[in-house]
């Protein structure tokens, strides 16, 4: 179950649908995630109203196609699950979306089941 938080840069509807589907087709490929697990908040940044801010930190060039992805699911993934969906995000943003991957910038943080409720008041994982 995971919660999916995707920021870009100047985009429109379109665009920011790619993403979401290039996200939602990646985690479920790498990781398993059934088909309609999809919960997403897809947000575009203008400039003015609102902006995102990044540097070339660790040698990777940045500019104004990029792209923060933001996902928060259960615990329990291995190192090369993750890694390979990092790169298939990546791949997908570029197929789906036109966005050159070093644009790609995406951050995972891992809570536990009694940390999701899904509706009704309920904690859905918690037996």
């Amino acid at each position: 179950m995971p919660f999916v938080r995707i920021d870009a840069h100047g985009t429109d509807a379109a665009r920011l649908d790619a993403l979401g589907r290039a996200v939602h087709d990646a985690l479920t490929e790498t990781l398993g995630i059934p088909p309609d697990d999809r919960f997403q908040v897809l947000t575009g940044h203008d400039g003015t109203g609102s902006a995102l801010r990044h540097d070339d930190y660790l040698g990777v060039h940045r500019d104004e196609g990029i792209v923060f992805v933001a996902i928060t699911l259960r615990s329990g993934r291995t190192t090369a699950q993750k890694q390979a969906l990092y790169r298939r995000i990546a791949e997908l943003a570029q197929d789906y979306a036109g966005t050159e991957p070093r644009n790609v910038f995406v951050t995972l943080t891992e809570n536990s089941d009694a940390d999701w409720s899904l509706g009704h008041g309920l904690a859905q994982y918690v037996s």
